[in-house]
């Protein structure tokens, strides 16, 4: 599969994962939920999609899906590692200079974790 093709897609499915999770953070930290728990909770819900999707239609091969335990076991270590320094970075950046610093923060977090997650899937998840 070509990198070009798979780059597109991973984009578009980001695009509806960023979509998913910034909406929900900003609503649940607008309701009074620590930045944190607010992160979590939003990359969850947008993860839940990616991993679908990008299975599906990104990775797949030959149009035949890329999804499963195994599969789902290893998107999950890499979210857990990616999820821990968002979180990180996010939390600190509501921390030191307030909430909606980390509002405008989590797009510019989240497009450095997708970089990372794209070479991550593209090489270990979805093999």
């Amino acid at each position: 599969m070509s990198l070009l093709r798979q780059g597109g897609s991973y984009i578009a499915v980001g695009g509806l994962q960023f979509a998913i999770d910034w909406v929900l953070f900003v609503a649940l930290t607008a309701l009074g939920v620590q930045a944190p728990a607010a992160n979590l909770a939003s990359r969850t819900a947008g993860a839940a999609v990616g991993f679908w999707l990008n299975g599906r239609i990104t990775f797949a091969k030959g149009g035949k899906p890329r999804l499963g335990r195994r599969r789902l076991a290893r998107f999950l270590a890499m979210w857990l590692v990616l999820t821990a320094a968002s979180t990180l970075l996010v939390g600190w950046t509501a921390h030191q200079v307030g909430l909606r610093h980390a509002w405008l923060a989590k797009p510019l977090v989240e497009a450095l974790m997708a970089v990372l997650g794209f070479a991550c899937s593209r090489t270990w998840v979805y093999r």
